[in-house]
């Protein structure tokens, strides 16, 4: 794998954050990721296998938070992996997760791996701040 190989790879998954996250593109699960997607790791408790979680999770960030946007603070890649860092936020001006909206300024943290697969994505890991963003939110203590 050469150097332009693991910039167009970091280039892909930053057009794919910023595309599905930032804008609200849903569109772009199907044009980013391949038709067998496998998401080792569920955006929230009882989303959907594959790609339709990231798609339903992004729609319920947007629709909680309208100005929702992933700021990436470091993007590493090595062969066909692409390593994340990010810090998304957003104001509270919608329910999310049973919660009314707050005004408040809600941050999220976390690390995503993607695997490529010529220009598409197809593989997912990925750890949020769920406890921070439960925190956010009133519904577990500070």
């Amino acid at each position: 794998m050469t150097n332009n190989d693991t910039t167009r790879n970091k280039q892909l998954v930053d057009t794919f954050i910023q595309e599905l996250f930032t804008k609200g593109n849903l569109d772009a699960v199907d044009r980013y990721l391949t038709p067998d997607f496998v998401n080792h790791d569920d955006p929230f408790p009882g989303a959907p296998a594959g790609a339709e979680g990231l798609r339903i999770a992004a729609a319920m960030f947007r629709a909680a938070l309208p100005d929702w946007h992933s700021d990436i603070d470091q993007l590493i890649a090595e062969g066909d992996l692409v390593v994340e860092r990010f810090t998304a936020q957003g104001t509270h001006q919608g329910e999310l997760m049973g919660v009314a909206p707050t005004g408040n300024t809600l941050v999220l943290t976390g690390i995503q791996i993607f695997r490529v697969d010529g220009d598409r994505i197809a593989e997912r890991w990925g750890r949020l701040d769920d406890i921070a963003l439960l925190r956010q939110l009133g519904l577990i203590p500070g």
